[in-house]
C-alpha cells in the first residue's frame, strides 16, 4: 500500500489545504507575537547599548529598563538572572494554546460552512410563490 504525497492529498481536498494554510499563518503570527518582546529585550541589553552601559563596568550589574524616559535604567546584580526550564517550555505551550483557540473559534464562527444551502433553500421558496 502506497501512501499519498502531501501535495496530492492537499490538491484533492481544498478544505484541508485551506485549513493547513491558515494554521501556518496563525502559527507564524503567534510566534512573532510571542518572541518579539524577548528579542527586543535582548537587543536592549546587548553590550554597547545605553542599558548595558548604565551600570559601572566590571560591577556585575545588569541595567534593566524603567517605565519612564528612554534609556532610564536600574542596576540589578547579574546573579539574580539564570536560565529556567520554564523559559523553554512556556513559549511553545503558549503558542499552541493560542493557535488551537483561534482555530476552535474560527470553527465555531463557521468560516468553512457552505452558504450555497441557504441560497438554494431561498431559491426554492421563491420559485414556489
Amino acid at each position: 500500500m502506497e501512501f499519498p504525497s502531501i501535495s496530492g492529498l492537499l490538491a484533492r481536498r481544498p478544505a484541508l489545504f485551506y485549513a493547513a494554510t491558515w494554521t501556518v499563518v496563525a502559527t507564524a503570527a503567534v510566534s512573532v507575537a510571542a518572541f518579539a518582546p524577548e528579542l527586543a529585550f535582548i537587543w536592549a541589553v546587548t553590550p554597547g547599548t545605553p542599558l548595558a552601559t548604565a551600570c559601572k563596568p566590571g560591577g556585575g550589574g545588569i541595567g534593566l529598563p524603567l517605565d519612564g524616559p528612554p534609556w532610564d535604567a536600574v542596576c540589578v546584580p547579574a546573579a539574580l538572572f539564570g536560565r529556567a526550564t520554564l523559559d523553554v517550555v512556556v513559549p511553545p505551550v503558549f503558542a499552541a494554546a493560542v493557535v488551537s483557540s483561534a482555530l476552535w473559534f474560527t470553527k465555531a464562527v463557521g468560516v468553512w460552512e457552505d452558504d450555497d444551502d441557504d441560497h438554494h433553500d431561498h431559491d426554492e421558496e421563491a420559485s414556489m410563490v
